[in-house]
């Protein structure tokens, strides 16, 4: 006995089933989305009500997160989120962690805020596809995590403005990527990374730091014995 599917062909079928599993994995995708931006929304203090005016989550009609200020999407019909940009707000609070729920990802800008603490060690995790991260102007402590290396996508990366610490970890080096580093106005001290691409970062991008050395700065002393 024949095993018929509808008269189709077997191929025709699995095209069909692949485009169904895309399509439910989008829908899940723009709902993962809409908690990503509940969650940035929740866990910061929003002095101006830039938010609060902006970003309501009564309307549940496709795309309305697109109009939301400060953020921009792949398509304007789709909530997807493709940048942030919430520079300038007075806003207040750690590290955004619901970040990680915005799945597409690839431009967050959270400078001239009010930010503090650390920034977290696994962002590579948070934000895996991010090609531009602007933390500056901000109160970030601790260390620059290493992780940041594991964002491969990264062209611009500004820490500036904070209260950094520690060293610059060696292997940011690795971003093949980047076109714009800064990390001057900290705490910092030691080498700076040996950038592959390093023709736009010049001394300005490490300036103001107590204790950093290695080309295009001074070159380091070698360690006493």
């Amino acid at each position: 006995m024949k095993m018929v599917m509808n008269c189709q062909p077997l191929s025709v079928v699995l095209t069909g089933v692949s485009l169904w599993i895309l399509m439910l994995s989008l829908s899940y995708g723009t709902e993962t989305d809409i908690y990503c931006l509940r969650r940035v929304k929740d866990s910061l203090e929003d002095p101006y009500g830039y938010l609060n005016s902006s970003w309501d989550f009564s309307n549940n009609t496709e795309g309305f997160i697109c109009k939301f200020t400060g953020i921009e999407c792949w398509h304007p019909d789709e909530n997807r989120v493709l940048n942030i940009r919430l520079s300038d707000m007075g806003l207040k609070g750690q590290f955004p962690r619901g970040l990680e729920n915005c799945s597409s990802l690839t431009g967050l800008d959270l400078s001239n805020n009010k930010l503090f603490g650390n920034i977290p060690q696994d962002i590579s995790t948070i934000l895996k596809f991010v090609t531009t991260l602007d933390l500056s102007s901000n109160n970030f402590s601790g260390q620059i995590p290493v992780s940041l290396s594991n964002c491969s996508y990264l062209n611009v990366l500004k820490l500036d403005h904070n209260r950094l610490s520690g060293q610059i970890p060696a292997e940011l080096g690795l971003l093949g990527r980047i076109r714009t580093f800064s990390v001057a106005n900290n705490l910092l001290t030691g080498p700076v990374p040996r950038f592959s691409n390093a023709s736009n970062i010049t001394a300005d991008s490490y300036a103001n730091n107590p204790g950093l050395c290695g080309a295009p700065l001074e070159a380091c002393q070698p360690a006493s014995k």
